[in-house]
């Protein structure tokens, strides 16, 4: 389990990721992510769950440039 920090932003209110969630997200500062509600309590993750499958191997074949032209 990793314990976020809450500050407080302005108005609203941040949660702190340490950077082993970071790294597990595969996010970055100034990255969205996606907080999806289930019936448990909610899953966040570095992906929108509502996005176009192409979109989604367009970020893959963005961060794995290298790796493609080696299979090409």
């Amino acid at each position: 389990m990793i314990q976020l920090e809450l500050i407080k932003i302005g108005n609203s209110i941040g949660a702190i990721l340490p950077p082993e969630a970071l790294a597990r997200l595969r996010v970055d500062a100034g990255d969205v992510v996606y907080l999806t509600d289930l019936p448990y309590g909610y899953r966040i993750t570095g992906y929108d769950p509502a996005a176009q499958p192409m979109s989604a191997a367009e970020r893959v074949m963005k961060k794995r440039r290298a790796a493609l032209r080696e299979l090409g």
